[in-house]
């Protein structure tokens, strides 16, 4: 899928940063399956532009995501009963891959960093599916919300996993078992945003972190960083972390970009990173798969 298909998002690139904007604003940028899909691919499309250093993420109107399109009613979250191309495709024995876990889980392996904007209302799966991006900046119109016992159903996106690493669990249960919808402070104060800021400032100040997030930095080795961030928020032991940042090192260090950044550095001057994150990543792990599901 090209970035011209897209109907559900904005795609534009800009000075290394690729900003994609949720477009439904007369729904509220609610989500639907053909929104999971072109989230998706515009993440495949960023891995693979080295031109893209980094990714913001936010919505048009006065909306985030207000969560799940609930068009069909009772049936929304029925999955045997709805009509999706990719149903089959994404079957385990009996068990139906959440959507918004596809999503999540696709940006828990971008190679570039992603910076949440978030602009209004974000419930649902407009909370959940920012929680795997590495920072969330908030206007203070936002507002936030993990509703889901509130419609009968449970968390989604692989919160579960996420939520707790990024607020604590005592947060978490307090804000999943509740369903209540909260203000951009207390995202705040929680800890689930970086900074609140005025609507008219919010997405240059997300683009602006991006880029000094990223301007002076390798960008095998800011693909690399966050990876290993994020694999090892899970492992059971440091040794896991030792063992793979140890091969990550080694194999940094026999790269183009160590011999160009002590170079920089000694002649003070601006580096120029030779390598690419499209084809430069080192094969000793997986950095663009999952595990099977089962």
């Amino acid at each position: 899928m090209h970035a011209s298909d897209f109907q559900t998002l904005l795609y534009a690139v800009d000075d290394g940063v690729a900003t994609l904007t949720l477009n439904r604003p007369d729904k509220l940028n609610a989500f639907t399956a053909r929104m999971r899909d072109e989230l998706i691919a515009a993440f495949d499309l960023t891995d693979a532009d080295d031109a893209v250093r980094a990714v913001v993420v936010t919505g048009a109107g006065r909306a985030f995501c207000a969560g799940a399109d609930l068009s069909s009613g009772g049936n929304t979250f029925d999955y045997a009963r709805r009509q999706d191309p990719r149903r089959e495709a994404t079957m385990a024995g009996d068990v139906y891959r959440d959507g918004g876990g596809q999503v999540t889980l696709r940006i828990f392996r971008s190679l570039k960093p992603v910076i949440g904007a978030i602009n209004g209302a974000a419930v649902g799966i407009g909370a959940t599916m920012q929680l795997p991006m590495d920072v969330r900046i908030a206007s203070t119109q936002a507002r936030f919300g993990f509703v889901f016992t509130r419609r009968g159903i449970t968390p989604e996106a692989a919160s579960s996993w996420f939520l707790p690493r990024l607020v604590g669990m005592q947060t978490a249960l307090e804000w999943c078992i509740s369903g209540r919808v909260f203000a951009a402070d207390e995202a705040l104060a929680r800890g689930l945003v970086r900074s609140v800021h005025e609507p008219a400032d919010l997405l240059a100040a997300a683009q602006t972190l991006a880029r000094e997030m990223t301007r002076h930095s390798a960008p095998v080795s800011v693909a690399l960083t966050r990876q290993l961030m994020w694999r090892m928020a899970g492992a059971a032991h440091p040794m896991d972390a030792h063992r793979l940042d140890s091969r990550a090192i080694q194999s940094r260090g026999q790269s183009q970009d160590v011999r160009e950044g002590v170079g920089a550095f000694l002649e003070k001057r601006e580096a120029v990173w030779p390598d690419r994150v499209s084809a430069d990543l080192p094969g000793f792990f997986d950095w663009r798969g999952e595990p099977p599901f089962a």
